[in-house]
């Protein structure tokens, strides 16, 4: 921007950052593991990918969801969900249940 542009910005119509940034905070929830949720129902409310800290380079998605009227959380780094999720963005929440398919996980 240039100084002619700041000084005409109406502040008023700014958005406030807190509506729109996701802060880096963890999400509230019971830490569960994948084993604990496979093949259950749980509707997902929220989720966060970012660098893995067990295995240099990959991501891995964070995952909040609602399980027997519990808020939880699960980590993975299944490329599989992380694709899926990514594609489901907008319907968030939606009900689902994680299932093993050999190796890997999904949303069916």
């Amino acid at each position: 921007m240039t100084i002619e542009d700041i000084k005409k910005l109406d502040k008023s119509k700014c958005p406030k950052f807190s509506i729109f940034a996701r802060d880096k905070l963890p999400m509230p929830g019971d830490k569960k593991f994948m084993n604990d949720i496979l093949n259950r129902e749980i509707t997902i409310t929220d989720f966060r990918i970012s660098g893995s800290k067990k295995k240099n380079g990959t991501d891995c998605l964070q995952i909040q969801f609602i399980l027997d009227e519990n808020i939880c959380v699960v980590f993975t780094g299944s490329s599989v969900l992380i694709d899926q999720i990514q594609s489901a963005k907008e319907n968030i929440p939606f009900c689902t249940t994680i299932v093993k398919i050999d190796k890997y996980y999904s949303f069916s």
